[in-house]
């Protein structure tokens, strides 16, 4: 029922996008109709990137999925660096953070801990993942932020972009790391409930990697024209452009992960979960945001890697609770309504900024 709902979202989304930005309709109606058909173009996404899941195992249907999700957001920034809006940029990157960490996996923790009273993951990969969350977030963001003080904005660009190539190298390496010289060594040998994994993918893996071209390239055209529409919804509705950055671009720009990670909890997969929740959250700290430095460079207006106070804040916060948390390889409802507690908080605060 839902995936039907979905597909007429696109087919109706899709033409209407097309016609709105040629027809110059009404911005506040076609920023409705964009975060629409994005979302449903998102979830078919997610269950293409899912199929391939089943396909290649968890980590890499993990990482596929958290790739994938990512572009989206990846596609709206570049648009929206185009544009030289910076601001939003910044804070779509740590609504990122914020989203994935509290929302992301805190609605998965709370939806699977109904169902099941303790669900576990491997906690190899949640100690690994802590060591990179700390370096990736709290490191690489909090040092340009000590730095630029004393900077002028040349000297921000130069160190931004030397960070940007450093975190570049290092995920690399830590994809190098999990799926080459270290994989299968760190094996989540305790039986965790789950069922067997000898289900069928939804979809063949050719069919899968169509349908994700497909709807990168809609995604792409759609972003492109939503961008446009931020200024007049912000001064319609007295939305900040760091609560639009923050809660809005994030969100749309997520929900490819945000529901496929929410359905593998839901399934007590939880290896799959957790490596889209936190695995997109590195993806977003050690490769997207520094990507987006680098294109900058090519557009009138550059993006340095320096954030706002309580955007750092919200961000290294949002880290700690996460890594405290999921250290013990294992997770509840409670510990899911902690993260979406936070989030709330954050949102509040975001809002009234």
């Amino acid at each position: 029922m839902v995936n039907k709902i979905f597909f007429i979202l696109i087919v109706i989304g899709v033409p209407l996008s097309v016609a709105g930005s040629l027809l110059h309709w009404s911005q506040i109606l076609m920023f409705t109709v964009y975060c629409l058909t994005i979302v449903s173009l998102a979830a078919y996404m997610g269950r293409a990137t899912e199929s391939l899941a089943i396909i290649s195992g968890p980590r890499i249907g993990g990482l596929l999925n958290a790739t994938f999700g990512n572009a989206v957001e990846l596609i709206i920034s570049i648009f929206a660096l185009k544009e030289g809006l910076v601001e939003i940029v910044l804070a779509s990157l740590t609504g990122s953070v914020l989203g994935n960490l509290l929302l992301v996996a805190g609605l998965s923790f709370f939806v699977g801990g109904i169902k099941f009273k303790r669900q576990k993951f491997n906690v190899y990969d949640a100690r690994h993942n802590s060591g990179l969350l700390m370096f990736g977030v709290i490191v690489a963001f909090v040092i340009p932020e000590v730095f630029a003080m004393g900077m002028d904005d040349a000297e921000a660009i130069s160190l931004s972009i030397g960070i940007s190539v450093i975190l570049i190298v290092l995920y690399l390496a830590a994809l190098f790391f999990k799926l080459v010289t270290h994989r299968g060594v760190y094996q989540h040998n305790e039986e965790n409930g789950a069922e067997p994994h000898h289900e069928e993918p939804e979809w063949s893996k050719k069919k899968a990697m169509i349908v994700l071209a497909l709807s990168t390239v809609a995604v792409g055209y759609v972003a492109e024209s939503l961008v446009h529409t931020f200024e007049t919804v912000g001064e319609t509705f007295g939305w900040s452009e760091l609560f639009i950055g923050v809660i809005i671009v994030a969100i749309v720009g997520n929900a490819a992960e945000h529901a496929s990670a929410i359905i593998m909890a839901y399934k007590n997969k939880m290896d799959i979960a957790v490596e889209i929740a936190i695995g997109s959250t590195l993806q977003i700290a050690m490769f997207v945001a520094p990507i987006l430095v680098l294109i900058s460079l090519f557009f009138p207006v550059q993006m340095p890697l320096v954030f706002t106070l309580p955007e750092l804040v919200t961000m290294v916060t949002a880290v700690l609770l996460t890594i405290v948390i999921s250290n013990d390889g294992e997770t509840n409802w409670f510990e899911g309504a902690t993260l979406l507690a936070a989030y709330l908080i954050m949102g509040i605060g975001f809002y009234l900024l």
